[in-house]
This record gives structure tokens, sequence and C-alpha cells, in this order.
């Protein structure tokens, strides 16, 4: 929602693992939220002290979606809950950008959770609990880059 937490963490996991899959010259990664309250802010202290524990660097600065930019720009909208993804596909008054809006965790490959809890109101669990989710699922959704990028290689061969 307010860029702080969720989703510049799940930005500095996919940023180091799309460099260990050499895919870092190829994509894009960037965040945002879906409300400006915290926009030009660092990510939260705790989120930051947590993902620096796993080796993961936070260091964005929050913004809010744009969808006249963002919707075109980018590939893949990830959202990581339900009143968030339903804030962006809102945003989509023409429904145009469906294909492009993903829920994060429908990408988690171990875990099996509806969505990545805001871990904000919590404690350290509810911090590692987040990151544990976003390593699962930002792994899958890089995998689906991968994917569609072989596909999309192939077909123009």
């Amino acid at each position: 929602m307010g860029n702080i937490c969720r989703s510049p963490a799940a930005e500095g996991i996919a940023k180091k693992l799309a460099e260990k899959k050499g895919l870092d010259g190829t994509i894009e990664i960037d965040s945002a939220g879906t409300l400006d309250y915290h926009t030009g802010e660092s990510p939260d202290s705790r989120m930051i002290k947590h993902a620096s524990k796993r080796g993961y660097k936070l260091d964005s600065r929050a913004r809010q979606f744009n969808s006249e930019k963002d919707f075109d720009y980018f590939d893949y909208i990830v959202t990581m809950d339900d009143d968030n993804y339903f804030k962006i596909t809102s945003l989509d008054r023409k429904n145009k950008y469906k294909d492009k809006v993903f829920k994060m965790v429908s990408f988690g490959e171990k875990l099996k959770v509806d969505e990545v809890p805001d871990p904000y109101y919590t404690g350290s669990d509810g911090f590692e609990f987040v990151l544990d989710i976003l390593e699962d699922s930002v792994e899958g959704l890089l995998n689906k880059i991968e994917d569609d990028i072989r596909r999309e290689d192939k077909s123009k061969n």
C-alpha cells in the first residue's frame, strides 16, 4: 500500500535473484504502492534489518503506482494482497491490462498462502514470514519471466 515494507522487500529480493540468474541486464525491477502517504521515504527500518540479514539490499524510495505510465511500461504488475490487487485492477477502467496484473503468491512454489500479509503492525516473526513468502514467490515469478523470454525468443526465430 505505502511501498515501504513488502514491495521494496520483493524488489530487493528480485534484484538479487535476477542477478544470480543472469537477468539483471534483461529485466527492470521496480516497486510502487497504491497509496501516496510514504512517497519519497526509504523502506521501513525493520524490513531493511530483516532483509539485510538474508543478504538483500533495500535501497528504493517509496512511490505511488502511476496508472498512466506503469500499465504501459511494465510487463508484470504484481500485488501483495487482495486489497492492492483490486485497487490496481480498478485503475484499469477499460480492462486493457488485466493480463499483466498478478498476485505475488500466485507464483509461490513451496508456500501456499492467500496473500503476502502486511508486517507493519507485527513483530520480527511477521517480517520473517513475509520474507519467506517473497523469496518463494519471487523465485517463481522469475522462473515465469525466464520461460516467457524463451517463448518470445523462439517465436521470433
